[in-house]
């Protein structure tokens, strides 16, 4: 079968890179890594791209759309054939990048603690594979940090669900037949995710409060109108610790939280947890003891799941019930936001290649300190200091 091709899919007259544009293939993904919107800005740039039919469809973009943008449009051998660039949202299975240019860059989220068997496999196949997880959270690079953008619309998420399933009013309600009072909603966790449950469970009408290992974020939490829970009793972090990321804390302060925050989730009818550390399981925050003391009807959501939860009993993409408290948490959150998810995630990759582009090789060079961060792997071998060590 012959790719169809689109009005700007002409060969170009210099050097240049071919973009390919797979279809995600991981149960539950409904992104896609290119939309026609940043498809036009690659070709702009001096690139082709080719997408595989149907890469769109589940964030709502057609074939057409892609065509009309001026890339090919056909199936995954032909897309790939040739391509120097690979994108995804996940890291596509090896076995699908035959044909590819060799030492053709794979830009995607790879997973690289927990995929070491794909990144090794990278390596073997000449591919030179770079893990936008892990982009390191510097002023250049905010435009290109797929873990931010991604994080803001599953905070957002997350508290539609949590809402949808306490099955009760949100905001205080004054009417003749009485008063509604407003529900208590408290998050654990303030990063970008965090921060993004706080301002949506207050627009939303509820009494929001939020807890976080890192001094710095009372202040934060203070500009969303929400209340603080911290404890004064020990020492947390202070500052923003490793790339924006809670590090390890005291034994004292983990003890001093653990009564607090015990004593504050009886209270609550809305939990969310956003609670990560990279390369490593997410941190246990909600005990089946505390969720016992929690009032029956509440909700937790828990952001965490896919890397074993803050919440014990969770389980990705089920609502499980313990104590009358209802637990949720999905396995990919942003995927149940695809147009918005989507969007946003083409626009890092974009504003990734074109911030590295250069005009006289027709291909995106890194530099030594974001190559550095983000390089997994690179002539044949598996390069990248955490996972050497």
């Amino acid at each position: 079968m012959e790719p169809a091709t689109g009005p700007a899919a002409r060969p170009p007259t210099g050097p240049t890179s071919r973009i390919a544009v797979l279809r995600e293939r991981a149960t539950g993904e409904t992104r896609v890594s290119a939309t026609p919107e940043t498809v036009r800005k690659l070709i702009a740039l001096g690139a082709s791209l080719a997408v595989e039919t149907g890469a769109g469809l589940g964030a709502a973009i057609s074939d057409g759309e892609y065509l009309a943008a001026g890339a090919e449009v056909g199936q995954a051998e032909q897309v790939v054939s040739g391509a120097n660039i690979v994108l995804g949202v996940q890291g596509p299975e090896p076995e699908r990048l035959g044909g590819v240019a060799p030492g053709a860059w794979v830009v995607a989220a790879l997973d690289p603690f927990g995929r070491r068997d794909r990144v090794s496999a990278y390596a073997a196949a000449g591919l030179e594979a770079l893990a936008m997880e892990l982009m390191p959270r510097i002023t250049r690079a905010q435009s290109m940090d797929i873990l931010s953008s991604q994080s803001n619309l599953a905070g957002y998420k997350a508290v539609l669900v949590a809402a949808n399933l306490y099955g009760r009013a949100f905001p205080m309600m004054m009417t003749a037949a009485g008063t509604v009072s407003a529900a208590k909603a408290f998050v654990m966790g303030v990063g970008v995710a965090g921060l993004q449950a706080i301002a949506t469970a207050r627009r939303l009408g509820a009494q929001v409060s939020a807890t976080d290992v890192r001094s710095a974020t009372r202040e934060q939490i203070l500009s969303l109108g929400a209340k603080p829970i911290f404890v004064d009793t020990a020492q947390g972090i202070e500052g923003e610790g490793s790339g924006g990321y809670a590090g390890e804390i005291s034994d004292d302060y983990r003890q001093a939280q653990a009564e607090l925050v015990s004593a504050h989730l009886a209270k609550q009818d809305i939990v969310i947890t956003t609670a990560l550390i990279p390369g490593r399981p997410a941190p246990r925050l909600i005990s089946d003891a505390q969720i016992a003391d929690m009032k029956p009807g509440s909700v937790i959501f828990d952001l965490a799941a896919p890397q074993g939860g803050n919440v014990e009993g969770c389980v990705p993409d089920q609502v499980v019930e313990r104590h009358g408290v209802k637990i949720l948490g999905y396995a990919n959150t942003p995927a149940h936001l695809p147009a918005e998810a989507s969007a946003l995630f083409a626009r890092n990759l974009f504003n990734f290649v074109s911030a590295f582009w250069d005009k006289d090789q027709g291909k995106p060079v890194l530099d030594e300190e974001i190559g550095n961060a983000i390089r997994l792997t690179q002539g044949g071998k598996v390069i990248h200091a955490q996972l050497l060590g």
